[in-house]
Parts: structure tokens; sequence; C-alpha cells
């Protein structure tokens, strides 16, 4: 059960990640949804009278309005409305940074606005990026005959083919390596661009701010025992996450998909943590993750820093209970070997041992097992070097094939 509180904070930081100001706030039961307006007279009068008072320009419903009820809405109140889908496509068309993320932007946008017409809000106007979700430039796409936007939406899907064609020549060159790829999922703000950062050295941006990330992105790691592995960056999940941007981003979240292993990085001092985690693995049994596809996971309990101390230390042993659980702060870096070392346990498990000899002198052989295994021992024998190293069967074969 998500906490009322909580959830309107959350759409606040939704709002406040597009720059947009919040005066106010006012939850409502809606024991029967209206058809025409989603809220009953009286609730639709009092946000009216609190608009008017505050002087707002826009109302953000924390739910999904048909265009019938978005249009009524704005009529009685007087202002432009937006719901939850809306504001959450604006802000993922200001945060693409990439050709391919634009292009899944504009197709959820084209998506979304098939069925509306939303007027022109010429106080709301502003030089932005985006594609004009609340107003402004790019509003007369909008307005576009409905046969133009769906030859639109052919073309961009085409576009998009071609860039998940590319994405799987990608993986395909990785996985013949073979590196492992490990994907970091979660919801969004958990502290994943953070963590990534953390284990990579990248700097990725990671502010306090939702939909921080938004375009993929790869970088390489070396895990103790694996010469090299992939971690993957994704956008963060939210609840209630339109299936249009679901549909529009699975090329991105391909990577997911194809994933050796999946990071689950959970906010753990948010109160409504359990909710979110259920929120990430709505979202994975939508991309078949978990159903055809199963995928060794584990969870990281981030923020274990912003616990108060009773809260911290039943996280802690709740975790240390747990082989698939890390309890961490990415940004003090507490834990974060502990997950660095279940991810190596993960992705060697299936690693077998190998005793091998060496020529004493073979030192480029010996720094080749420490780097792609792990060495267990190692000892003199007659004259020989022996190694008991622990390897994916893989790396073996090229090991006692590299002089062939």
């Amino acid at each position: 059960m998500r906490d009322n509180d909580a959830r309107l904070e959350e759409t606040a930081g939704l709002a406040a990640a597009i720059g947009v100001e919040v005066v106010g706030r006012m939850p409502f039961r809606v024991r029967q949804a209206r058809p025409a307006t989603l809220l009953g007279s009286g609730q639709v009068d009092q946000v009216k009278d609190r608009a008017e008072e505050q002087g707002a320009e826009l109302i953000v419903v924390d739910g999904a309005l048909t265009p019938v009820q978005q249009r009524n809405l704005e009529t009685a109140i007087g202002c432009k409305v937006i719901d939850r889908t809306g504001l959450i496509l604006e802000i993922f068309g200001e945060r693409a940074a990439t050709a391919e993320g634009r292009l899944q932007v504009e197709l959820a946008h084209l998506d979304y606005q098939a069925g509306r017409l939303v007027r022109s809000w010429t106080h709301l106007e502003r030089q932005r990026g985006g594609f004009g979700f609340l107003g402004g430039p790019g509003e007369t796409q909008i307005e576009a005959d409905r046969r133009m936007i769906r030859d639109r939406m052919a073309r961009l899907r085409r576009e998009l083919e071609g860039v998940s064609r590319t994405r799987g020549l990608h993986r395909g060159r990785r996985q013949r390596a073979p590196w492992p790829v490990v994907a970091l999922v979660g919801y969004t703000n958990a502290g994943k661009s953070t963590l990534f950062n953390r284990l990579t050295g990248a700097d990725v941006m990671a502010e306090d701010l939702l939909f921080a990330t938004l375009d993929p992105t790869l970088r390489q790691f070396s895990p103790p025992g694996i010469d090299r592995a992939m971690l993957s960056d994704t956008v963060g999940f939210v609840s209630e996450l339109p299936t249009q941007l679901v549909a529009a981003f699975k090329a991105t979240l391909e990577e997911v998909v194809s994933a050796d292993l999946i990071v689950h990085v959970r906010d753990i001092a948010h109160p409504d943590s359990d909710a979110q985690r259920a929120d990430v693995e709505k979202v994975l049994a939508e991309l078949g993750v978990g159903d055809e596809i199963v995928t060794p996971r584990i969870e990281a309990w981030n923020k274990i820093d912003a616990l108060d101390p009773d809260a911290r230390e039943a996280v802690l042993a709740d975790a240390a209970r747990r082989d698939d659980v890390a309890a961490l702060s990415a940004m003090t870096g507490e834990g974060v070997d502990d997950l660095v070392a279940a991810i190596s346990a993960n992705l060697t498990r299936a690693h077998r041992r190998y005793q091998i000899d060496l020529d004493p002198a073979d030192g480029a052989g010996a720094a080749w097992l420490h780097a792609h295994g792990e060495v267990i021992d190692q000892w003199m024998a007659d004259d020989r070097l022996m190694v008991e190293v622990r390897l994916a069967e893989p790396d073996y074969a090229r090991f006692i094939q590299r002089d062939a």
C-alpha cells in the first residue's frame, strides 16, 4: 500500500524535474471516477478556488485522464491540466540527450497524443526542450492530421528497429568476447547512477532528481575473478510508467533483457520501498524478464546512510541473512565491496576448478590466470609452477589454446 504523502512528494518531484514550481498539493479520495471530469463537482470547485488563490497556471493530476476529462477540467478550472502520463512524457522529452532517446520519446508522445487535441496555451510558451506537452514550441505537431501522425510513428518504429539491430550486433560482439553484462535497474532516484559511477569510475549524471538518467550507458569494470564485465545503467522505472514509454524504450531496455545478471537497486530508506520494488518487478515482467527469460538477480539495498540507527541495524541484519542482497550506501561507499563480491560470486558460479602446470618463467601465463580467473592456490612441484584456479570454461579453452 502506497503512502499518500510519499505519492504526493513523488508527483511534486516529477513536476520539479522539469522546472515547474509547485505552489500547492491537494489529495482527494475518488470513490467513483466521473466520466466527464474524474473528480466530483465539489472537488473541481475546490481545485478551481485553490488555483485562483495561488495564481496557478498548471494543474497536474496524479492519475490518468481521458481526453474528455482533460478538456472538461481545463474548461472548468480555467488553466492547463496535464495528467501523470503527460508529465512523465514531458520529462523524458527534455532529458533525452541522444538521437535514439529522442526518437523513443517522440514515438511515445505521438502515441499518447494520437487521440487528443491539446489547445495552445500561449501564456505557458517558452523556449525549452521536450516536445511541448505543456504548451509552446512543438505543439503544432499535436494538431497534425491523424494520418500524418500514424505515418510519422511508422517511420520512427522503422528507425528504432534499426537501432535495435545495431544494439544486437554490439551485444553479439560482446558475447563472443565473451564479457558478461550486469544491468542496473531500479526505481527512479534509487541511486543507480551514483552506484554506477562508483563501480566504474565514470561520471554519469547523478543528481537527487527523478529521471536523471534517460539514455543508457555502458562501461566496463572488473569484479574479482573476472577479467572484464560490462555494467549497464538504465532509465529508472516509476509507478504507473506509461505503456507508451515501456513500448518505445524496449530498444534501450533490451540491455536488461539480455543481461547475465540484474542488480535491482532499491532506495531502502524510502517509505514506499516495497511498493517501488513491486513497480520495478512489474515493468521487468512486461519486458519478459522472469517469464520466458530467467535472469539471476541481486538486490542492492541502497541509502543505508539515510536510515536511523535502529532501522539501519534491522536492514543490515536482514541483508546478512540473504545471499541475494547487499546493503550499502553508493554515496559513502559502505557495503559496495559486499555487492561487488556478490556480483563476482554470481557471475563465476558456473566456473570450474582447474589445476594448471606452468613453466616458472611463464609470467605472462600466470598473470593471465590472475586476471581472468580466481587463483585459489599455487605451489612449486618438480621445478614446475602448479596453479589451482577457478575459470569459466570458455576462458580455460582460450588459455590452453593460447600457444596453438
